[in-house]
Formats: structure tokens, C-alpha cells, sequence
């Protein structure tokens, strides 16, 4: 099934403009999330402040309900943990927790690297990467002698099981080797932010996680330190259908990478070869942040990445196995209701009409004219770099500019960058979290019609502490449709996002089965049951 965003132009289509309901609701200060992020003194015009930072949406204590971990880079504004009560309002507990640091901040992953049931914290920043081991009772502790050495400018990491040992494993994208000293001007000439072609890309670092927790730096071995780049977004899912996950990176300005996992520990540089290297006239591109999603329902993930707004963003389609073209490429230009450039993304069906939709948050990097209202809290020094988020519904057919009805979500204009995509109130829909450079943390409550029934799945392994299953890939069975997901938070950009599994299933108040293909190549299937629940599946015996 082919697909393209398409302009609501026609009369038919304004009149649907004015009685459409908005999918989403601010609800940051109803919800008590009080952050704005820091990025220092301004004026210095140093790249890494207008680069982050990012959150995560995980459950640190087991309670059932997702919180919220905010990242700074100013280097002297802590980072914030919010424990999310049961009324729904997030509570600051970052004093004490041992999450409450200090640093130039970037993204975060989340993993539970000891297989002990509890979800650790990765924090990447500008010249370090740092591991938080989650004790219990709401505090963190820094494993200083974990081997995680990276004294570059990380940017976002996710975890995985490339080995298939049982224990999750860490990549880190790493972006420019940037000389703070080098100054760059806009065209009249006045200070600006350096673009990425000034400088070298890095190795995108790979560590094994050894067991319980201690990592070996395994870039070189493992081949990844051949092929470098300007890494900003990452994803680790199976590209080539072998049962084994593959690392693919968004390069900014550069090819992509795309590192096949070739079963003994090492990878191969693929990406050219299967189609997401450039964009679809061959050219590389700003690559961003990454959304991953079986949009067209054929059985196998796509991707979507963001790009500068002088560009076209990327939808890459999986046909056959293995392979991906650009949709781009064969439909024509991706048409919007404004352009802006993009960071963050996230494919999920916001409506539960089983198609999957898309939201992605803009932010300049160059000043530019004020791409609408902007949010109240934003520094002034930022204004010039804010941009309005984007919305577009899937009818199954083509996507559908809805931005211009969702003033909650696309109304005031920010410097995003982190999304982040969860269940954050329980009810069986998709919320979303949002960063800003230099602005505010929002939170946004999904109050979209609802086209359908829904099903959350968590998938965990009791042979590893009951941890949840990073990589396995789930196929739902409803009214004679597939639908696949894979359970991984990491992916979007500088984010870690629910772990749960989320499917929409339209009509369909019931499913046959599911699927699952666990990380380690087995796989089993579950009976069916009732729609608009929140299961769990255990591997193993049942």
C-alpha cells in the first residue's frame, strides 16, 4: 500500500479543518511537570547548547504508572525525575535520587543492565556518557566502574541484546568532534550556530555488557569504528530478517549507516546496499531523529526520518525483505501545511483505527522568521529558532495534515527536540512528552475520537530477572489483520519511550493470538483474548 502526506486543499478539505477535534491536550501544568531547560550563558553560540536535550518515559519503582526524567545541558541546572502519583500530577523527587546531576546533557536510555527487574539509567552528554543503577526505593546510584568511557559528544543511545547472551548491550551515537573555538556567522553576519560540515564525524560506540552491568568497549572489534559519521538519532531493530538486531544511524549531513549484525560479534556497513544511505535523489541529507512503524501493514517496519525544513523528510518502505526505498522518491514531494525542520519523531496510532499516524517536533538550527506563536516560556534568545510540531493522521491511504486542528500540540511554536511516545495515564491510548531547547517540557494527553478498541502488551523474560524483552517483535491476530510492533524504547531522538508494546485495533473487540519472536530467535505463540486490556506475556512455559 502506497502512502504520501497530503495537502488538505480542497473546499471539501477546509470544511473538515473546522470540525475535526483536536487528538491531543496540554496538560503540563494540570499534570504539575514544571521544568524548563537551561542552556547557559547565551550568546557564546556553542553548538552543543542548541543540540538537546531529551527525556524518558519510563516506570523507575514498579507502581504500574510511567515518570519522567528530564535531561539539562547548562552544566549547573540539575536533571529532574518526576514520580507520577496516583492522581496523575508528577511529583519533583529528583533531590536525593541520585539522578539529580549536573552536566552538559543530551539524550537518555533506559535498560535494566543486571537483570535484577529494575530499570537503570544511561545519561549522555557532551564528553561522557554515565550509568545510574536503579537501587530501589526511588534512588540511583553512579556506576563509576562500569567501562562505559566516552569522552566524546554522545548524543542518543539505545539498548539491545546484540549477542544474544542474555544481557543487554549499549550503542552510542556519537556526533561531531567539535572545536568549541571555531566561530561561525550568519549571512549579514552576525554570530551563529555552526552547521556539522566543519567538523569530523566520530565512531559510534558499541559496549558489551559483560554481565551485570560491566561493559567492554567492543567499537573496534565489532567493525563499527571503521565507518564514521555525524551520528544524531539511532535504532537497533532486525533489518535484514535474520533474527539478529542490526544498528542503523542518522547521520547528519552524511550517508546514514546501517551495521549488520553478522552473528560472531561483528557488523557490516550496509546501508547504501539496502536503500537508506540518501534520500531519494541519491543526496544526503540532515538526518534526525528516527520513528520506526509497519505503516503500510505489509508485515515489515519502516522508517521515517526527520530532516532540515529546506529538505524532504524520509520515508523509507520495506519491500521486500531487507530492502527500503525512499516513498518520496515515487509519489512526489511530501506536501505540509508549513515546513520546519524536524528532530524527534514518532509513528503510532493515535486514534485506534489500527494505521499507524505520525507526530514529529521542528526546531530551527539557523535563526530564521517566527514559525508561529511561540510558547511563553521560551527564552527570548531561542524565539528566533521555534517552530510549531507537526501532526499527520493515517486514513489508510495516505497521511493527512491535521496540524492546524491540534492547536494543543502544533498551536505555539518551541525549539523541539525530544518527543517521547507512552500510555502515561492507562486509559489504552498514546501520549506524548515533548523537550525544548531553551523552553519548556510538555506533556500532552491524548483526547483524540476514538476510531477503535486498543491492546498494551508487555513482553518480560523471568530467566533474566523479569526484565521487559528489548528486541522481540510482536504480531497481533484481529478480524484477519496483522499487526507488528517491536518492543524497544529507543528510538525518536535523545529519548527513551514506553516499553510497553501499543497495538490499535480498530473494530475489532477481540484478537485470535500473538506472536512473539523473542530476542534470543525462539518463538511462541500466546491465545487471543478480549480487546482494550493491558497484558503481559511472560516467555517460557506457560
Amino acid at each position: 500500500m502506497k502512502f504520501i502526506l497530503v495537502l488538505m486543499a480542497t473546499v471539501l478539505g477546509c470544511r473538515q479543518a473546522k470540525v475535526e477535534k483536536s487528538w491531543f491536550q496540554d496538560i503540563t501544568q494540570e499534570a504539575g511537570l514544571k521544568f524548563v531547560h537551561d542552556t547557559g550563558p547565551k550568546g557564546r553560540y556553542l553548538v552543543p547548547e542548541q543540540m538537546g536535550s531529551g527525556a524518558a518515559l519510563f516506570d523507575y519503582d514498579n507502581d504500574g504508572r510511567l515518570d519522567i526524567y528530564l535531561v539539562q545541558n547548562a552544566g549547573t541546572n540539575i536533571n529532574r525525575l518526576f514520580h507520577q502519583e496516583a492522581d496523575g500530577r508528577f511529583e519533583d523527587v529528583s533531590a536525593g535520587s541520585g539522578l539529580d546531576v549536573a552536566g552538559f546533557g543530551m539524550g537518555v536510555a533506559i535498560g535494566d543492565v543486571n537483570n535484577d527487574g529494575k530499570p537503570d539509567v544511561v545519561v549522555t552528554e557532551y564528553r561522557a556518557i554515565k550509568l545510574f543503577m536503579n537501587q530501589g526505593g526511588g534512588k540511583f546510584t553512579i556506576a563509576a566502574d562500569a567501562g562505559l568511557d566516552n569522552p566524546r559528544w554522545a548524543t542518543s543511545a539505545a539498548f539491545f541484546d546484540f549477542d544474544r547472551d542474555g544481557w543487554l548491550d549499549l550503542v552510542v551515537a556519537n556526533y561531531l568532534d567539535y572545536d568549541p573555538t571555531q566561530k561561525c556567522t550568519d549571512p549579514k553576519g552576525a554570530p551563529e550556530f555552526c552547521g556539522p560540515h566543519g567538523f569530523p564525524g566520530l565512531v559510534t560506540r558499541l559496549f558489551r555488557n559483560r554481565g551485570a552491568g560491566h561493559f567492554e568497549d567492543v567499537s573496534v572489534p565489532s567493525s563499527l569504528a571503521r565507518v564514521v559519521g555525524p551520528a544524531l538519532g539511532t535504532l537497533c531493530a532486525d533489518f535484514d530478517g535474520d533474527n539478529w538486531p542490526d544498528i542503523f544511524v542518522a547521520d547528519d549531513g552524511r550517508a546514514n549507516r546501517l551495521f549488520i549484525n553478522k552473528h560472531d560479534g561483528t557488523f557490516v556497513e550496509e546501508a547504501g546496499k539496502r536503500g537508506v544511505a540518501f534520500n531519494s535523489m541519491g543526496q544526503p541529507a540532515g538526518n534526525m531523529g528516527v520513528a520506526i512503524g509497519d505503516e503500510d501493514g505489509n508485515g515489515l517496519f519502516d522508517l521515517f526520518v526527520t530532516h532540515l525544513a529546506e529538505e524532504q523528510h524520509t520515508l523509507w518502505i520495506q519491500q521486500p525483505r531487507g530492502l527500503f526505498q525512499d516513498a518520496i522518491a515515487r509519489m512526489g514531494p511530501m506536501k505540509q501545511l508549513w515546513h520546519g525542520t524536524g528532530f524527534g519523531a514518532v509513528l503510532a496510532d493515535f486514534d485506534l483505527d489500527g494505521d499507524l499516524d505520525l507526530a514529529f517536533v521542528n526546531g530551527r538550527v539557523k535563526r530564521g522568521e517566527q514559525g508561529g506563536p511561540v510558547a511563553a516560556e521560551v527564552d527570548p534568545f531561542w524565539a528566533p529558532y521555534a517552530q510549531r510540531n507537526q501532526l499527520f493522521a493515517n486514513d489508510g491511504r495516505t497521511f493527512r495534515d491535521i496540524s492546524a486542528m491540534n492547536p494543543g500540540f502544533c498551536g505555539a511554536a518551541l525549539v523541539g527536540r525530544g518527543l517521547a511516545v507512552g500510555d502515561i495515564d492507562n486509559d489504552g491510548d498514546l501520549d506524548l512528552l515533548v523537550t525544548s531547547t531553551g523552553g519548556p517540557a510538555k506533556l500532552y494527553r491524548n483526547v483524540a475520537p476514538r476510531a477503535g478498541h486498543w491492546l498494551t502488551v508487555r513482553v518480560t523474560d523471568p530467566s533474566l530477572g523479569g526484565r521487559d524483552a528489548y528486541g522481540a517483535e510482536l504480531v497481533v491476530h484481529a478480524d484477519g489483520k496483522r499487526y507488528w510492533r517491536l518492543a524497544n524504547p529507543g528510538f525518536s531522538y535523545l529519548c527513551s519511550n514506553d516499553p510497553r508494546v501499543h497495538f490499535g485495533l480498530a473494530a475489532s473487540t477481540t484478537f485470535e493470538s500473538i506472536e512473539v519472536l523473542w530476542p534470543d530467535g525462539t518463538k511462541q505463540t500466546f491465545p487471543g483474548g478480549l480487546a482494550d486490556h493491558a497484558i503481559e506475556l511472560r516467555k517460557g512455559p506457560r
